[in-house]
């Protein structure tokens, strides 16, 4: 009796971390290229901090990546992209998170963000814009469960 229990227990924190992580974008994200389809770029870290939403570049996946921000023009201007926070002040706003910003190291622009959970969590849809949504690029990452593995 206790040993089922316990199992039913472990199996019911097991159910409602799947449920959370599902309506959540905190955890680890599998960026890809959205010009060339299916190349991963990075895996992205998004975290909680006073009720916002902020990503950091946990590893490079890509080995032609930027691996330094020589063309950021903010506090970010040669700092090394691994570690560096990529998405910022991201806020909840229904299903939606947006308000923030989100920079491509690539060419060091700083683009206004929205973001939205997508296949039950399993995806982000993620948009960089300038001014308007509509003139901007948008990318899907996949979430990524690898328990912190490197990827480099």
């Amino acid at each position: 009796m206790v040993r089922t229990l316990a199992v039913l227990l472990c199996l019911s924190a097991a159910g409602l971390r799947a449920a959370d992580s599902a309506s959540t974008p905190v955890g680890r994200w599998r960026t890809f290229d959205d010009k060339i389809a299916g190349k991963a770029k990075a895996i992205i870290v998004l975290y909680e901090e006073k009720g916002l939403l902020f990503g950091r570049v946990e590893t490079l996946v890509d080995p032609d990546a930027v691996k330094i921000c020589d063309k950021c023009s903010d506090e970010r201007k040669g700092q090394a992209v691994t570690g560096m926070v990529v998405v910022r002040r991201m806020k909840k706003d229904g299903d939606e998170y947006n308000g923030g910003d989100i920079l491509d190291p690539k060419n060091g622009s700083v683009y206004r963000c929205k973001m939205r959970l997508v296949d039950q969590g399993r995806k982000l849809s993620v948009r960089g814009y300038i001014g308007f949504s509509l003139f901007g690029r948008s990318q899907t990452w996949v979430r990524d469960d690898s328990g912190g593995q490197k990827h480099e």
